[in-house]
C-alpha cells in the first residue's frame, strides 16, 4: 500500500510538471543559458521550450500571450510598459544572471585595446580606418545586432551614450552571425555576450577612463573592473506566477546558479 501511495505521488508530481510545460522566448544573449537551464530542469521532470529572436521579440511574445517567460538583456522600454498597461497586464522582472558585453575583432587585428570614446567614434562613423586607432591601414567594418535586440539597445546606451549607430552598420539577426562575420572579415568589429566568446574572434580590452584597460573576463566582470556589464532578465505575467514559479525557483537555486557560472555568466546568488 505504501509503495502504491509513493508511486501515485510521484506520478502526480510528474503529471503536474508536464501540465506546466513553459515557453521561454527572446534574447539571444540569454538563449544559451536558458537552454542549459531547461535541459537540467527536464532531468527533474519539468519541461521548458526555449527560443531566441531578440529581447524585443520575447517581450512582444509576452504581450500577445505566445510565451510564458520573456528572456531579455535589457529592461522594458517605456513604449512596452505602456502596452502592458493598456492590456491591463502586470509583469514581474527577475534578474537571473549578469553578463559582460565583449567588443570583438578579427584575430589578426593588431589593435588590442580601445577607449569608450574610440568605440563610440567607430560605431557612430567618426573613425573609419584602423590606422586611426593604432592599427594597420584597413577600413573598419562595423557589425551590430538588429534593433529588436536588447544587446543593441544596451550597447547604444552604455557605450555610444545614446548616439545613433553609423548608417552603414551591418545588422545581424543573431549573436552567432556576428561571430561568423568577424571571423571571416579582417577589418571587422562587433560585440557579443561573454558566453559567446571563442578563439575565432579576439576580445578587445576596454577603458572608460583612458588609462585602465581591462579584458572582458568572468573575474573582471565580477569584481567590477570591466566596465560593460548588464543584468540578464526574465519577465513574466503575474497571472502565470503559479505555473512559472517551479522553473524560476530552479533557476535561482544553487544548482541553477552553478549552471549560470558554467555557461560563462555571473551568478546573482
Amino acid at each position: 500500500m505504501r509503495r502504491s501511495i509513493i508511486t501515485f505521488c510521484l506520478l502526480s508530481l510528474f503529471i503536474g510538471l508536464e501540465a506546466y510545460a513553459q515557453k521561454v522566448k527572446g534574447s539571444d544573449s540569454v538563449l544559451p543559458l536558458s537552454q542549459k537551464l531547461a535541459e537540467a530542469y527536464a532531468k527533474k521532470g519539468g519541461r521548458v521550450t526555449v527560443t531566441g529572436g531578440g529581447s524585443g521579440v520575447g517581450i512582444a511574445a509576452l504581450l500577445d500571450g505566445s510565451t510564458d517567460i520573456a528572456q531579455s538583456s535589457r529592461k522594458t522600454k517605456f513604449s512596452e510598459k505602456a502596452k502592458l498597461v493598456a492590456k491591463k497586464r502586470q509583469v514581474k522582472e527577475l534578474a537571473i544572471a549578469m553578463d559582460a558585453l565583449a567588443v570583438v575583432v578579427h584575430p589578426d587585428n593588431k589593435v588590442s585595446q580601445l577607449t569608450r570614446q574610440q568605440l563610440e567614434d567607430i560605431f557612430t562613423g567618426k573613425i573609419t580606418n584602423w590606422k586611426q586607432v593604432g592599427g594597420e591601414d584597413r577600413r573598419i567594418i562595423v557589425y551590430s545586432r538588429e534593433t529588436s535586440s536588447g544587446t543593441y539597445e544596451f550597447f547604444k546606451e552604455q557605450v555610444l551614450k545614446n548616439k545613433n549607430y553609423k548608417a552603414s552598420v551591418l545588422s545581424m539577426p543573431a549573436t552567432g552571425a556576428i561571430i561568423q562575420s568577424i571571423k571571416q572579415t579582417k577589418g571587422a568589429i562587433g560585440y557579443v555576450g561573454l558566453a559567446y566568446l571563442n578563439k575565432e574572434v579576439k576580445a578587445i580590452k576596454v577603458s572608460y577612463d583612458g588609462k585602465n584597460f581591462v579584458a572582458p573576463t568572468l573575474e573582471a566582470s565580477k569584481n567590477g573592473t570591466y566596465p560593460i556589464v548588464r543584468p540578464l532578465l526574465y519577465y513574466y505575467d503575474i497571472r502565470k506566477s503559479k505555473a512559472v514559479t517551479p522553473f524560476l525557483n530552479f533557476v535561482l537555486s544553487k544548482e541553477g546558479q552553478k549552471i549560470v557560472s558554467n555557461v560563462g555568466y555571473i551568478p546573482v546568488k
